[in-house]
Protein backbone atom coordinates (compact mmCIF):
# COMPACT_ATOMS: atom_id res chain seq x y z
CA UNK A 1 0.00 0.00 0.00
CA UNK A 2 1.27 3.46 -0.87
CA UNK A 3 0.72 6.41 1.42
CA UNK A 4 1.44 10.12 1.17
CA UNK A 5 3.23 11.81 4.05
CA UNK A 6 4.25 15.38 4.77
CA UNK A 7 7.72 15.98 6.16
CA UNK A 8 8.18 19.74 5.78
CA UNK A 9 5.16 22.00 6.48
CA UNK A 10 5.76 23.97 3.28
CA UNK A 11 6.31 21.01 0.92
CA UNK A 12 3.95 18.78 -1.02
CA UNK A 13 3.42 15.30 0.45
CA UNK A 14 5.79 12.50 -0.58
CA UNK A 15 4.85 8.92 -1.45
CA UNK A 16 6.13 5.94 0.58
CA UNK A 17 5.30 2.26 0.77
CA UNK A 18 3.55 0.98 3.87
CA UNK A 19 3.84 -2.79 3.93
CA UNK A 20 4.55 -3.62 7.55
CA UNK A 21 1.94 -1.66 9.48
CA UNK A 22 -1.62 -0.39 9.26
CA UNK A 23 -1.87 3.39 9.13
CA UNK A 24 -4.57 6.05 9.16
CA UNK A 25 -4.59 9.66 8.03
CA UNK A 26 -3.04 11.79 10.77
CA UNK A 27 -0.72 9.07 12.10
CA UNK A 28 2.90 9.98 12.73
CA UNK A 29 5.55 7.84 11.01
CA UNK A 30 9.32 7.70 10.68
CA UNK A 31 10.58 7.71 7.09
CA UNK A 32 14.04 7.39 5.63
CA UNK A 33 15.13 10.16 3.25
CA UNK A 34 18.33 10.97 1.40
CA UNK A 35 19.46 13.01 4.40
CA UNK A 36 18.43 10.51 7.11
CA UNK A 37 15.34 9.64 9.15
CA UNK A 38 12.55 12.19 9.43
CA UNK A 39 9.29 12.37 11.31
CA UNK A 40 6.24 12.78 9.07
CA UNK A 41 2.45 12.83 9.23
CA UNK A 42 0.24 10.60 7.04
CA UNK A 43 -1.83 12.68 4.63
CA UNK A 44 -3.38 10.02 2.40
CA UNK A 45 -3.93 6.26 2.15
CA UNK A 46 -3.94 4.00 -0.94
CA UNK A 47 -2.35 6.64 -3.15
CA UNK A 48 -1.98 5.96 -6.87
CA UNK A 49 1.65 6.24 -7.94
CA UNK A 50 3.97 4.44 -10.36
CA UNK A 51 7.05 5.74 -8.57
CA UNK A 52 9.61 3.33 -7.17
CA UNK A 53 9.48 4.61 -3.60
CA UNK A 54 11.02 3.70 -0.25
CA UNK A 55 9.15 2.04 2.60
CA UNK A 56 8.44 3.82 5.86
CA UNK A 57 10.72 2.82 8.73
CA UNK A 58 7.94 2.43 11.30
CA UNK A 59 4.86 3.93 12.79
CA UNK A 60 6.02 6.51 15.31
CA UNK A 61 6.21 5.28 18.90
CA UNK A 62 5.30 7.45 21.87
CA UNK A 63 9.02 8.17 22.31
CA UNK A 64 9.31 9.14 18.62
CA UNK A 65 6.36 11.51 18.94
CA UNK A 66 7.88 13.18 21.99
CA UNK A 67 11.12 13.70 20.04
CA UNK A 68 9.25 15.22 17.09
CA UNK A 69 7.27 17.51 19.39
CA UNK A 70 10.44 18.69 21.17
CA UNK A 71 12.02 19.48 17.82
CA UNK A 72 8.92 21.35 16.67
CA UNK A 73 8.98 23.48 19.82
CA UNK A 74 12.46 24.70 18.92
CA UNK A 75 11.40 25.95 15.50
CA UNK A 76 9.88 29.28 16.56
CA UNK A 77 13.06 30.38 18.34
CA UNK A 78 15.22 29.12 15.47
CA UNK A 79 13.20 31.22 13.00
CA UNK A 80 13.53 34.28 15.23
CA UNK A 81 17.32 33.92 15.37
CA UNK A 82 17.60 33.30 11.64
CA UNK A 83 15.51 36.38 10.85
CA UNK A 84 17.66 38.49 13.17
CA UNK A 85 20.90 37.33 11.52
CA UNK A 86 19.47 37.80 8.01
CA UNK A 87 18.34 41.33 8.93
CA UNK A 88 21.76 42.21 10.34
CA UNK A 89 23.30 41.22 7.02
CA UNK A 90 20.60 43.16 5.14
CA UNK A 91 19.67 40.12 3.10
CA UNK A 92 16.57 40.63 0.95
CA UNK A 93 14.83 37.44 2.01
CA UNK A 94 11.85 36.45 4.14
CA UNK A 95 12.53 33.59 6.56
CA UNK A 96 9.33 31.54 6.61
CA UNK A 97 9.91 28.51 8.78
CA UNK A 98 12.32 25.96 10.21
CA UNK A 99 12.45 22.18 10.50
CA UNK A 100 14.67 20.11 12.77
CA UNK A 101 15.61 16.64 11.52
CA UNK A 102 14.41 13.70 13.59
CA UNK A 103 17.86 13.19 15.11
CA UNK A 104 18.17 16.94 15.76
CA UNK A 105 21.44 17.17 13.86
CA UNK A 106 20.17 19.27 10.94
CA UNK A 107 17.98 22.34 10.55
CA UNK A 108 16.30 23.37 7.32
CA UNK A 109 15.17 27.00 7.03
CA UNK A 110 12.69 27.95 4.31
CA UNK A 111 12.74 31.41 2.78
CA UNK A 112 11.19 33.55 0.05
CA UNK A 113 13.23 35.95 -2.06
CA UNK A 114 12.43 37.96 -5.18
CA UNK A 115 16.04 37.92 -6.36
CA UNK A 116 19.09 35.74 -5.98
CA UNK A 117 20.53 35.97 -2.45
CA UNK A 118 24.06 35.14 -1.36
CA UNK A 119 23.38 33.54 2.01
CA UNK A 120 26.68 31.71 2.51
CA UNK A 121 27.73 33.90 5.45
CA UNK A 122 24.29 33.42 6.98
CA UNK A 123 24.66 29.63 6.78
CA UNK A 124 28.08 29.81 8.44
CA UNK A 125 26.74 31.98 11.25
CA UNK A 126 23.74 29.71 11.76
CA UNK A 127 25.98 26.63 11.86
CA UNK A 128 28.14 28.31 14.49
CA UNK A 129 25.11 29.42 16.49
CA UNK A 130 23.26 26.10 16.52
CA UNK A 131 26.21 23.71 16.17
CA UNK A 132 24.24 21.77 13.57
CA UNK A 133 24.20 21.21 9.82
CA UNK A 134 22.21 24.04 8.20
CA UNK A 135 20.33 24.11 4.89
CA UNK A 136 18.37 27.01 3.42
CA UNK A 137 15.54 26.09 1.05
CA UNK A 138 13.93 28.67 -1.19
CA UNK A 139 10.17 28.28 -1.56
CA UNK A 140 7.35 30.18 -3.24
CA UNK A 141 4.53 32.20 -1.72
CA UNK A 142 2.09 29.35 -2.35
CA UNK A 143 4.38 27.04 -0.38
CA UNK A 144 4.26 29.51 2.50
CA UNK A 145 0.46 29.51 2.42
CA UNK A 146 0.51 25.70 2.33
CA UNK A 147 2.61 25.61 5.48
CA UNK A 148 0.42 28.07 7.38
CA UNK A 149 -2.94 26.77 6.17
CA UNK A 150 -6.20 28.69 6.26
CA UNK A 151 -9.34 29.32 4.25
CA UNK A 152 -9.92 31.19 1.01
CA UNK A 153 -12.58 33.75 0.18
CA UNK A 154 -14.85 30.86 -0.85
CA UNK A 155 -14.88 29.66 2.76
CA UNK A 156 -13.10 26.41 1.92
CA UNK A 157 -9.66 25.16 2.86
CA UNK A 158 -6.88 26.58 0.70
CA UNK A 159 -6.38 24.61 -2.52
CA UNK A 160 -2.64 24.33 -1.88
CA UNK A 161 -3.45 22.59 1.41
CA UNK A 162 -6.41 20.47 0.31
CA UNK A 163 -4.95 19.07 -2.92
CA UNK A 164 -1.69 17.14 -2.74
CA UNK A 165 0.88 17.38 -5.50
CA UNK A 166 1.84 20.38 -7.58
CA UNK A 167 -1.06 22.57 -8.65
CA UNK A 168 -1.28 23.95 -12.16
CA UNK A 169 0.40 27.31 -12.62
CA UNK A 170 -2.24 30.04 -13.04
CA UNK A 171 -1.75 32.94 -15.47
CA UNK A 172 -3.57 36.17 -16.25
CA UNK A 173 -4.70 34.51 -19.48
CA UNK A 174 -6.68 32.01 -17.39
CA UNK A 175 -8.50 34.91 -15.73
CA UNK A 176 -9.15 36.65 -19.06
CA UNK A 177 -10.56 33.46 -20.58
CA UNK A 178 -13.12 33.41 -17.76
CA UNK A 179 -13.95 37.11 -18.22
CA UNK A 180 -12.37 37.96 -14.88
CA UNK A 181 -9.39 40.01 -16.02
CA UNK A 182 -11.20 43.28 -15.24
CA UNK A 183 -11.98 42.41 -11.62
CA UNK A 184 -8.70 43.69 -10.23
CA UNK A 185 -5.82 41.89 -8.59
CA UNK A 186 -7.25 42.22 -5.07
CA UNK A 187 -10.26 40.07 -6.05
CA UNK A 188 -8.27 37.55 -8.06
CA UNK A 189 -5.44 37.02 -5.58
CA UNK A 190 -5.37 34.40 -2.85
CA UNK A 191 -3.86 34.67 0.62
CA UNK A 192 -0.43 34.05 -0.91
CA UNK A 193 -0.72 37.17 -3.07
CA UNK A 194 -0.68 35.10 -6.27
CA UNK A 195 -3.59 34.42 -8.60
CA UNK A 196 -6.09 32.04 -6.99
CA UNK A 197 -5.43 28.38 -7.77
CA UNK A 198 -9.12 27.83 -8.55
CA UNK A 199 -8.79 30.05 -11.64
CA UNK A 200 -6.94 27.17 -13.27
CA UNK A 201 -9.58 24.52 -12.63
CA UNK A 202 -12.03 25.50 -15.40
CA UNK A 203 -9.82 27.60 -17.66
CA UNK A 204 -9.41 24.87 -20.30
CA UNK A 205 -13.19 24.34 -20.50
CA UNK A 206 -13.72 28.07 -20.92
CA UNK A 207 -11.20 28.15 -23.77
CA UNK A 208 -12.89 25.22 -25.51
CA UNK A 209 -16.28 26.91 -25.27
CA UNK A 210 -14.89 30.23 -26.48
CA UNK A 211 -13.79 28.56 -29.72
CA UNK A 212 -17.47 27.87 -30.48
CA UNK A 213 -18.71 31.38 -29.69
CA UNK A 214 -18.78 34.67 -31.60
CA UNK A 215 -16.75 37.60 -30.33
CA UNK A 216 -18.24 40.58 -28.54
CA UNK A 217 -19.11 43.21 -31.16
CA UNK A 218 -19.49 40.64 -33.93
CA UNK A 219 -22.56 41.01 -36.19
CA UNK A 220 -24.77 37.92 -36.38
CA UNK A 221 -28.34 36.98 -37.26
CA UNK A 222 -31.10 35.69 -35.00
CA UNK A 223 -34.42 34.76 -36.62
CA UNK A 224 -33.03 36.35 -39.80
CA UNK A 225 -32.67 39.70 -38.04
CA UNK A 226 -29.33 41.49 -37.86
CA UNK A 227 -27.92 42.02 -34.39
CA UNK A 228 -24.66 42.50 -32.55
CA UNK A 229 -23.16 40.39 -29.77
CA UNK A 230 -22.79 42.47 -26.59
CA UNK A 231 -22.03 39.86 -23.92
CA UNK A 232 -21.13 36.18 -23.46
CA UNK A 233 -22.08 33.48 -20.96
CA UNK A 234 -19.25 31.12 -21.79
CA UNK A 235 -20.19 28.12 -19.64
CA UNK A 236 -23.85 28.13 -20.78
CA UNK A 237 -22.88 28.84 -24.41
CA UNK A 238 -25.34 31.75 -24.43
CA UNK A 239 -24.84 35.29 -25.77
CA UNK A 240 -26.62 38.61 -25.36
CA UNK A 241 -27.43 40.22 -28.69
CA UNK A 242 -28.65 43.75 -29.45
CA UNK A 243 -30.94 44.45 -32.39
CA UNK A 244 -31.08 47.65 -34.46
CA UNK A 245 -33.95 48.93 -32.30
CA UNK A 246 -31.63 48.60 -29.22
CA UNK A 247 -33.64 45.72 -27.76
CA UNK A 248 -31.63 42.84 -26.30
CA UNK A 249 -32.24 39.13 -25.80
CA UNK A 250 -30.31 36.12 -24.61
CA UNK A 251 -29.89 33.28 -27.10
CA UNK A 252 -27.97 30.05 -27.33
CA UNK A 253 -25.19 29.92 -29.91
CA UNK A 254 -27.05 27.17 -31.82
CA UNK A 255 -29.73 29.79 -32.67
CA UNK A 256 -27.17 32.19 -34.17
CA UNK A 257 -26.35 32.37 -37.87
Amino acid sequence: MKISVKIFPWDNPCIFNSENCTLNVGDMVIVNTETGNEGAVVMGINEQSDEDVSSIVRKATSTDIETIQRNDQKCKEAVRICRKLASEKELQMKIVGAHFSFDGGKIVFSFIAEKRVDFRDLVRNLSKKFQRSIRLQQIGSRDEARGKGGFGGCGRELCCVKFSGSLKSVTTEDAKAQQMGQRGSERLSGLCGRLKCCLGFEADQYRENLKKMPKIGEEVKVDNKKCKVTDLNIMELNVIVEFEDKSKIKVNIKDIK
